[in-house]
């Protein structure tokens, strides 16, 4: 059970749950079954991801790191394969189940973290394929969410759509902004990763600290209501239908000093740029080895203060408290079986 726990990096595993929590919460509805599979899929697709990962990487390991589950022997490789190939049927199986729509993200997904172990790991285009990797998982909990909400309101009169009508096209317009925030600060900590094991970079712990102090900003920004329906799209009315009821007065503008108020939003993102920052820059001064892995880690804990940060930002505080409780647990695990 050890050597497995190694092999899938099961304290890692709680920074999975916030991706399908944060791409429903962009939506403006509450999670339903639809993104309960989606979170059981991207489980599923991570540690499969995590299994191929030790499997692809047996003979550098045998190198760098002789103590993992595959180079010391306690798991075999043919093992490693299989866990990875039924991990990912599991995953893809979880979100059939949440719809076509939820099934080809998911699909795609897979794709994505299969090239990234074989192929992309070792090349220039490996961040931006672990980058990609998270925010379609962002993407799958949004579509499987709103599959889930069209189907709970058939026959149930006029539908509310999450998405102003246009289904899991528009929820994946919907997701993009949360998406691209969390697979930037992916291709950041990516990037820093890939010298872990040798150290020596400084550029790189930098860079990802500079990225860390935007991607903050940006997530602790409070999203501005527009005047239009879910996805952007004014909502029609149908012919002969009388005319909507004259639109609200705009509210009135914030008071002075109201930019620097402390929402939840704001609270959460500052959580995420103090969890990331500390260890790249402990890196950036000193890049050895275990300071990188250490920032590594730490830009790995960061991904769970930043999805609540995002679902605060779409308005779902109580989501965003769900997301942050899996913090101390993420934590004691980390301290039996590391992330990296």
């Amino acid at each position: 059970m050890r050597a497995w726990a190694e092999l899938l990096r099961v304290s890692a595993l709680f920074t999975v749950p916030g991706d399908a929590l944060a791409g429903a919460a962009t939506l403006g509805t509450r999670p339903n079954r639809g993104t309960a599979l989606a979170v059981g899929a991207s489980l599923c697709l991570y540690e499969a991801g995590m299994a191929l990962n030790d499997w692809a990487d047996r003979e550098e390991d045998a190198v760098d790191r002789p103590h993992r589950p595959i180079p010391s022997g306690r798991i075999t490789p043919a093992a490693a394969l299989t866990a990875a190939g039924a991990l990912t049927a599991a995953g893809l199986a979880l979100a059939a189940r949440a719809g076509r729509p939820a099934l080809a993200v998911a699909t795609a997904l897979s794709a994505t973290v299969w090239s990234y172990d074989l192929h992309f790991k070792h090349t220039p285009g490996g961040p931006a394929a672990m980058a990609t990797a998270r925010g379609l998982d962002l993407v799958l909990g949004a579509v499987a969410t709103c599959t889930a909400h069209r189907r709970g309101s058939l026959g149930r009169g006029p539908m509310s759509e999450p998405t102003g009508g246009a289904g899991a096209r528009g929820a994946v317009l919907v997701a993009l902004p949360s998406a691209a925030v969390l697979a930037a600060h992916t291709y950041a900590v990516t990037t820093v990763s890939r010298r872990e094991a040798q150290g020596g970079s400084t550029i790189a712990p930098l860079a990802a600290l500079a990225a860390t102090l935007g991607l903050g900003a940006l997530a602790g920004r409070e999203r501005r209501a527009s005047g239009r329906d879910g996805a952007g799209e004014s909502p029609q009315r149908p012919p002969g239908a009388p005319a909507a009821a004259p639109a609200p007065a705009p509210a009135p503008a914030p008071a002075p000093g109201s930019a620097l108020a402390l929402t939840p939003a704001r609270l959460l993102a500052a959580t995420y740029i103090r969890t990331a920052a500390t260890p790249l820059l402990h890196a950036a001064l000193n890049p050895s080895p275990p300071l990188t892995q250490r920032a590594v880690g730490g830009g790995i804990r960061a991904m769970i203060p930043l999805q609540a940060a995002l679902a605060a930002r779409a308005g779902a505080d109580a989501t965003a408290l769900a997301v942050m409780g899996l913090v101390p647990l993420a934590r004691k695990l980390a301290r039996k079986v590391s992330p990296t």
